[in-house]
């Protein structure tokens, strides 16, 4: 998205991200509307059968989720500003992560009541990993039991953030009619039948206390990251808004202080000045450090500038199959990109001459000539992978990646018709392109595709658009858990191998041991010596026990967490060959995973469940059937808060099982944990029903 002026230290590139129903798309579109990019505000659920600009998506309109996360650019003053919109739901926790991997500034959404929630943790967790400097909304101030200083609270007590209120509502609940700025000291009400038109005047008389005591808390925690300010709050002389604004900055932009502003998306309250506390407190490209690995140095880490005179470097974050093809957002982080360029991709080599640029609205795209550091693009016709790095060619850089979980949950899915197979074929290609924890794989033995993703709804939205999409019926058979496997002790092999049938043979004889290892996936311990095994073939023993670990001897899914070491076999000058030691190590790698007390271990999920009060016991009862064990539960104004942990075996069916016990009052989240060893007798289920050929 094109800068309109050269000066980047006006540029934002901001993400807002909350747990699920924070009121994330409501205050885009909000934002959208202030500043004059659509002329009616659409509600994300609204009777209107519009729907938000930013949930362009027609499952999207319908479910009131976000899905996918969208892009979009305004104008503040004179400051141009990109926004994405991203998804709450757990599930689609990819969208928020890359979003993240390549935005310099946040807006973290927090409703006024619920307060943190299971969802804003882990977005909080996602800007932590990528560094990204943040401020809190405290939405919804209209709704009855509006708390934001208890939410300011937990900001500080649940997250370890440094926060401060740097607004004060102007009432709460159905009273709630603006804010007072604690910076410039004056109160801000916002009238008219959207809120557009903003007051500026004194604070009322009855809030002055209030306010006084709020601005004094502000700079004593403010204090601590300027002596001057500091000297001036302890002798009480007058702190100026130039001084408060500057130290307040420099703390937000090294994350070492979080400020809290409040409002009222929905109800048009407050977020003109939210819009200006982005551009006082979030950060510009020229801010920010980029960092990327050359690839002829070793991987040496080289610091990238947003100016247009250096090297082109640019970032596919996410991908879109449009209907003029591939769709590729990138963020351009170093030089500038014009259209008819030639760009090399350094993940494959490949280059592509740039025939459209184009800056996106949600689901619109105006064309633009060049993009340059600092700037949001989308690119069309480039065939590439989200997360892959390009150049001019003058450089062999990559940006680091970003994290991909694993997926934990598996179903099969194949087309009703037969006919439909090419369209379906179409969709699977798009979707694990355009998503990397949608995976897909297929199962030799039964000849069916496995789609694995982040949950049921991952998996359950994919499905619903390749229905609509690509009018593609699909049968699914019952979900699946992504086992893993692993050892529990150590144990020792011996194993030869010889076959001799005529001509020359096979031979390879490899001695050790494998153990339990808690902090490597697999690791493999070279203890050879005096040429028992040529160097050459040392590496077909890893290669053999690498092999033999994505199916494990009790259900057949992959092994994890262990340490094969070999000291000690014997080789044919004549016999033995690469293929003779992996055989040899494979067969070996069996004889002793046997003898190790290998166990069967499941992913545990992190279970959220908010419920009025009333229904706590059941909650707790129908977690407690489902091997869930409670970690906590917090009651706050008649809401219960449950967080257990819980075998996502056990989950299948659990949201309408939910619904039914609490008259559908109750929600609730999940998200992978950990994996832990699953009980004996579920262990000795699985294995019977991996012998029976139904697992």
């Amino acid at each position: 998205m094109a800068n309109t002026s050269t000066d980047l230290s006006k540029l934002r590139n901001i993400g807002i991200s909350a747990h699920i129903d924070s009121g994330k798309t409501t205050l885009t579109e909000r934002i959208l509307f202030y500043t004059g990019r659509i002329n009616a505000i659409h509600d994300v659920r609204g009777k209107d059968g519009v729907g938000a600009k930013m949930d362009s998506m027609e499952l999207e309109k319908e479910r009131g989720i976000t899905i996918q996360s969208a892009a979009t650019f305004i104008e503040w003053g004179d400051n141009p500003i990109n926004i994405i919109d991203t998804p709450g739901h757990v599930d689609f926790t990819i969208e928020v992560e890359r979003a993240l991997r390549v935005l310099d500034g946040a807006i973290l959404v927090l409703c006024s009541v619920a307060g943190v929630q299971s969802q804003s943790i882990t977005v909080d967790r996602q800007m932590r990993r990528y560094n990204v400097p943040a401020i809190a909304f405290v939405n919804k101030c209209d709704r009855s039991g509006a708390d934001p200083y208890r939410v300011c609270d937990q900001l500080r007590d649940e997250l370890g953030h440094n926060s401060c209120m740097i607004q004060v509502p102007i009432g709460l609940e159905d009273r709630h009619e603006g804010v007072i700025d604690l910076v410039r000291m004056r109160a801000h009400r916002f009238l008219g039948e959207h809120g557009e038109e903003m007051t500026d005047e004194d604070i009322p008389a009855e809030l002055v206390g209030e306010a006084n005591e709020r601005r004094s808390m502000l700079l004593e925690t403010l204090a601590d990251f300027d002596d001057e300010l500091a000297m001036l709050f302890l002798e009480e002389e007058e702190v100026s808004e130039e001084l408060l604004l500057a130290t307040m900055r420099k703390a937000t932009l090294t994350r070492k202080f979080t400020p809290v502003a409040l409002g009222s998306a929905y109800k048009n309250k407050g977020v003109q000045k939210l819009l200006d506390k982005v551009v006082d407190l979030l950060p510009s490209p020229i801010e920010m450090d980029y960092e990327a690995l050359d690839q002829d140095n070793d991987e040496a880490v080289v610091h990238l500038k947003p100016d247009p005179e250096l090297p082109l470097v640019m970032l596919a974050f996410k991908l879109e199959d449009g209907r003029y093809g591939q769709l590729t957002y990138c963020r351009v982080y170093q030089g500038t990109l014009n259209k008819g360029d030639t760009i090399f991709n350094i993940s494959n080599g490949k280059k592509h001459k740039i025939g459209r640029l184009v800056q996106m609205h949600s689901d619109e795209m105006g064309d633009i000539e060049s993009a340059k550091g600092g700037d949001i693009a989308a690119l069309f016709g480039v065939d590439c992978a989200s997360g892959d790095t390009f150049t001019d060619g003058t450089l062999n850089v990559t940006m680091t990646s970003m994290f991909v979980p694993d997926p934990v949950i598996e179903i099969a899915v194949e087309p009703k018709q037969k006919d439909g197979l090419a369209n379906f074929s179409k969709a699977v290609n798009r979707f694990s392109k355009e998503d990397p924890t949608f995976r897909v794989r297929r199962d030799e033995e039964s000849n069916q595709t496995i789609f694995g993703g982040m949950g049921e709804l991952h998996l359950e939205v994919y499905i619903e658009r390749i229905k609509r999409e690509y009018g593609v019926e699909v049968l699914t058979g019952e979900p699946a858990v992504a086992y893993r496997e692993t050892i529990t002790q150590r144990a020792e092999f011996n194993y030869t191998h010889k076959k001799q049938t005529g001509g020359s043979g096979q031979f390879a004889r490899v001695a050790g041991y494998i153990e339990p290892n808690p902090d490597e996936n697999y690791e493999f311990i070279n203890q050879i010596v005096g040429g028992v095994i040529p160097k050459e073939y040392q590496p077909s023993c890893s290669k053999g026990f690498k092999d033999s670990m994505t199916e494990g001897g009790l259900i057949g899914h992959e092994v994890v967490n262990l340490t094969a070491c070999v000291n000690d076999g014997q080789y044919h000058p004549v016999d033995s060959s690469d293929m003779a030691f992996q055989i040899a190590s494979r067969a070996a790698f069996r004889e002793a995973y046997a003898k190790a007390n290998p166990v069967v271990l499941e992913p545990i999920m992190k279970v959220v469940v908010e419920t009025p009060d009333e229904f706590t016991g059941t909650v707790l009862g129908g977690l407690s059937k489902r091997r869930g064990n409670i970690v906590g539960n917090v009651v706050k104004n008649n809401q219960s808060t449950i967080e257990a942990e819980v075998p996502l075996s056990e989950m299948f069916g659990y949201s309408n099982d939910l619904r039914s016990s609490t008259q559908g009052k109750a929600e609730f989240s999940m998200e992978f944990k950990k994996y832990d060893k699953v009980p004996a007798g579920k262990q000795k289920e699985l294995v019977e029903g991996f012998q029976a050929g139904r697992l």
